[in-house]
């Protein structure tokens, strides 16, 4: 009979275990897409500059030193380290419910009821001894271990736990990914100090050329070759190159303080070679082939995971609408006196149970739930795919960026060229009285601004190689 009763209550289970399970909705599938071009329209070259590690990237041993101390000391950095440690705590969080819990409770207490109650009433038939009833008020000494356990069946718990253990790989990801960025950051702020260096010492040169021309139109003047008004030109001329020398102090200043930031330490002097800009080479572009940018782009691993992590929190929610199954226990002592809190057996309590619980009516929150995670699983994968997408993106355009500055390089070289003759003949042209004033007036003023603009076009030279081994996933090996 007890069989027949057990085999009974087991297939009531099955039943309401079937039940439950016709019910659920189904998850939506999704299948991401991971094409990229065959190439970056370069060649199929897999040599790529993004397995160089940022030491022997940069050659300048300054800018390393730098890099260096940024990595040791940004707080951005130091941030996304404690969201690693917030995310391996997640994982200690979702193993607990995985094991048993077990818990101690020892309490003691006091209880009179009324005689007149039926609890009170058969109380007072119970005795202890012959002789002796029990005592009233009524003590309650207790010690006894607790148990609670949460069979996995549908495992729930599990997936759980990975979607936590691909969270946490996620945030490391995005370590590698903040790595990338500083170390780029850093590079491209130096690169802008070197430039405006150079500006700056083109800028002091000019104006020294000036005051000369202006001297020599003073006398001009004074010999009636010329009037006032050229005087006050090449005046004003010379004060517009003296403001925009302080211009540049103060980007200097700005672009120092901001790698200074990056570094984690208040305001000071960054050590550098301020010696011509110009010289240096930028280092040359393997840029491989677009499927390596899948292992090699920390933000693309990081978004697969998150992907991965979202796909698991779909089956968690949806095994929300399964019954879930619990075990619970105790074993321990309990009596109303201290004495007899150690006679065996009398005073030894246990239990055992096992319950199924789950929803039947009313499940709209965990509905809910569930097409919210479906409706993050689809976001996660869109996330993915325009994170592929930008990456290629930013490479082909720095690449496109690479070739064409280094054509414009070359053309604003000649035309630096033309114009720094032209300012030796334009001035003699002048003392000959075969030019005008206005002539040499802009011809110094094209020459500065040439120069002024191909410093800025080698720093550009500069930032793009940078950008492109950012964008290739270098840096944070």
């Amino acid at each position: 009979m007890y069989k027949y009763n057990l085999h009974k209550c087991i297939g009531l289970v099955g039943i309401c275990l079937a039940i439950a399970s016709c019910k659920a909705p189904a998850i939506i599938q999704t299948t991401e897409n991971r094409s990229v071009p065959e190439s970056f329209g370069t060649g199929r070259d897999t040599t790529n500059i993004s397995t160089i590690q940022w030491r022997n990237f940069f050659n300048d041993q300054n800018l390393v030193s730098l890099i260096d101390t940024a990595l040791k000391n940004n707080q951005e950095l130091r941030i996304t380290l404690q969201d690693i440690e917030i995310a391996r705590n997640d994982i200690r969080l979702r193993q607990g419910p995985l094991q048993p819990t077990v818990g101690y409770r020892v309490g003691a207490g006091v209880e009179k009821v009324g005689r007149y109650t039926s609890q009170g009433a058969g109380d007072a038939s119970t005795d202890i001894a012959p002789g002796r009833e029990v005592p009233d008020p009524l003590t309650d000494i207790t010690a006894a271990l607790y148990a609670n356990w949460e069979v996995d069946i549908w495992k729930k718990l599990h997936n759980a736990k990975k979607a936590a253990i691909t969270r946490y790989l996620s945030t490391v990801e995005g370590k590698n990914f903040v790595l990338t960025n500083l170390v780029a950051e850093v590079a491209n702020s130096y690169y802008e100090l070197l430039a405006l260096d150079n500006q700056l010492a083109i800028v002091q040169q000019n104006i020294s050329l000036q005051k000369n021309a202006l001297e020599i139109v003073k006398v001009q003047k004074e010999a009636a070759r010329v009037n006032e008004l050229a005087v006050q030109k090449f005046q004003a001329e010379v004060l517009k190159s003296q403001s925009l020398e302080f211009e540049i102090h103060q980007k200097i200043k700005e672009t120092e303080n901001r790698i200074n930031f990056l570094l984690g330490r208040y305001p000071q002097e960054i050590v550098r070679d301020r010696s011509n800009f110009l010289v240096l080479t930028p280092t040359v572009v393997n840029s491989g082939i677009p499927s390596q940018l899948l292992a090699n782009r920390p933000d693309i691993k990081q978004a697969e995971l998150e992907l991965v992590a979202a796909k698991l929190d779909v089956k968690v929610a949806r095994a929300e609408f399964y019954p879930s199954f619990g075990i619970s226990a105790a074993l321990g002592f309990q009596a109303f006196k201290p004495s007899y809190l150690v006679k065996f057996p009398e005073s030894l309590l246990y239990s055992l149970a096992g319950d199924l619980a789950g929803p039947l009516v009313n499940r709209s929150a965990i509905k809910a739930e569930f097409y919210s995670a479906n409706a993050r699983q689809l976001q996660a994968m869109y996330n993915y795919e325009r994170t592929i997408l930008n990456a290629y993106m930013e490479v082909s355009t720095q690449l496109s960026n690479i070739s064409n500055l280094s054509k414009s390089y070359e053309l604003k070289s000649k035309q630096v060229d033309a114009l720094t003759r032209s300012i030796n003949i334009s001035n003699d042209l002048f003392k000959s009285a075969r030019a005008d004033y206005l002539e040499v007036l802009m011809t110094q003023r094209d020459a500065l601004e040439s120069k002024l603009e191909l410093i800025d076009t080698k720093k550009e030279q500069f930032n793009a190689v940078v950008n492109v081994y950012k964008y290739l996933g270098g840096g944070w090996k």
